[in-house]
């Protein structure tokens, strides 16, 4: 008969992977990647923020306040008339980003002529919107725009730099980055709201 040894047995219990708990704490890496992703693609596709530079989308938008850019809606459709635009001048990559609002779209003809814009040989005024436009630029004769072309203009006409400009000119589909959907407080007090 095998004699029992005495005093304290030191020995180690054999450890169970415990299924239940890994796979608990798989679902919320899961879920937690998951939302990273979908907060990453909402802010690249809504939420590009960036500031307006300089007064040429006066008394809408003011130098300094902050936008947010929706890239997703031009993957879908085209720009259209009235849409404010965001976009790089010829695709120039280390340029900042120029905020315009839409007047011509592909097909459409434009002319300046005596301070009035007239898009199609109508004359063109967004409720009101434009001042009597000083300077002509490259409409002052009748333009016709191509396949890819926008033909695009500062709210403050006579204090923009646009597509009457040689160096902006036309502006291809390829150059706008997204529509200007939401601005931020402006310093001048005015609350923060949708872009119109």
């Amino acid at each position: 008969m095998a004699r029992k040894r005495g005093g304290l047995s030191f020995y180690t219990k054999e450890k169970k992977f415990n299924t239940k708990i890994f796979a608990e704490i798989m679902s919320w890496v899961f879920w937690g990647v998951v939302m990273s992703l979908i907060a990453f693609v909402f802010v690249y596709l809504f939420g590009i923020r960036t500031s307006i530079i300089g007064p040429s989308m006066e008394p809408r938008l003011y130098n300094a306040q902050e936008i947010l850019i929706d890239r997703f809606t031009y993957i879908l459709f085209s720009p259209k008339q009235g849409d404010v635009v965001v976009f790089r001048p010829n695709g120039n990559e280390n340029a900042h980003y120029y905020v315009k609002r839409v007047i011509g779209c592909p097909g459409d003809t434009v002319l300046i002529k005596d301070g009035v814009i007239y898009i199609n040989n109508v004359i063109y005024d967004e409720n009101g919107m434009f001042d009597h436009a000083e300077y002509a630029g490259i409409a002052e004769n009748m333009l016709t725009l191509g396949d890819d072309e926008y033909f695009v203009l500062g709210d403050n006409l006579n204090d923009s730099e646009d597509s009457r400009s040689s160096n902006i000119g036309f502006v291809k589909k390829d150059y706008i980055i997204g529509r200007a959907w939401f601005h931020f407080s402006s310093v001048n007090g005015d609350p923060a709201g949708f872009i119109k």
